[in-house]
């Protein structure tokens, strides 16, 4: 049970990582903060990820997501 528990961490830290640093976010950060919370941390990540795009394309843009 306990080695199924760090699996997961370490798998959700991974892709955690390698998201944010694709989508030019904080990598080691939320490589963090997916050891600590594991799959928990997936909405926050979200809505930082949607915030980030944003802040690049500006609030009064309209993005159409296919």
């Amino acid at each position: 049970m306990m080695l199924l528990v760090v699996l997961v961490l370490t798998v959700s830290s991974l892709f955690y990582y390698v998201q944010a640093f694709k989508n030019g976010m904080s990598a080691k950060g939320w490589a963090v903060i997916g050891l600590a919370i594991g799959p928990c941390a997936l909405p926050l990540f979200r809505a930082q990820k949607r915030m980030a795009l944003r802040r690049v394309q500006g609030f009064d843009s309209v993005f159409f997501g296919a």
